[in-house]
This record gives C-alpha cells, structure tokens and sequence, in this order.
C-alpha cells in the first residue's frame, strides 16, 4: 500500500471568477470550464507533504495551509511578478534545497515559489 501523489488542492473563496483569474494571470493557471485544472508533474517534480508547529513562522499563523508550487526558473516568474505589480513577501531565499520566493493571492493566503 502506498500514496501515489496529491489528488487535487481545493480552496473556498467568496469570488470565484476574481481568484481564478489573478491565478491565471500570475501563475499561468489554465482553468477548465469546472473552476480547475489539471497539473501533471514532470519527471523531475516532487511533491512535499510537511507538518509545521502551531507556531512556525513559515506562514501566518491563520492560515492553516500554504500552497507551494515548484517551477522551472524563478527569475522569470519574479520578472513576471514584478511586471504585473505582484509584491515578493520576501527576498528571494536560497539553500541546498533551492531557491524560494512567497507572494499573497488576492485573499491573503502565502503562496511558496520553489526552484529546486
């Protein structure tokens, strides 16, 4: 018996139209006609599933999950961001396990960009 992968992330919003459009255009999303989308990994993709303390600062503390996504170059999604008028959270942070950047969608929920 063993876990294959994540099925599907599900978000609630009050306005589905406004988010799924600042996804699309700040992440590239392409959204089918049910509100989703299907990603499929490529071969040199993980998927990380971690618990974090009540405490953690790695996210606010009122949001219960953060959504990471990996990408294949980040200095081109930080461009993007930053052409689009999308605020980096932070500096962008670099270590062995790669580099990050983390930016809030319209609702206030931290999302991780991670280059392995």
């Amino acid at each position: 018996m063993k876990i294959k992968g994540f099925g599907g992330i599900f978000l609630r919003t009050k306005d589905v139209a406004s988010l799924r459009r600042w996804y699309e255009e700040t992440l590239g999303i392409s959204w089918e006609d049910w509100n989703g989308t299907v990603i499929k990994p490529e071969a040199d993709n993980i998927t990380i599933f971690s618990l974090h303390e009540e405490d953690s600062d790695l996210f606010p503390k009122e949001q219960s999950v953060m959504l990471n996504f990996q990408v294949d170059n980040i200095e081109a999604f930080i461009d993007h961001f930053k052409k689009n008028g999308i605020p980096l959270l932070a500096e962008p942070e670099k270590s062995e396990y790669g580099t990050f950047v983390w930016i809030s969608d319209p609702e206030g929920r931290r999302i991780e960009i991670w280059e392995k």
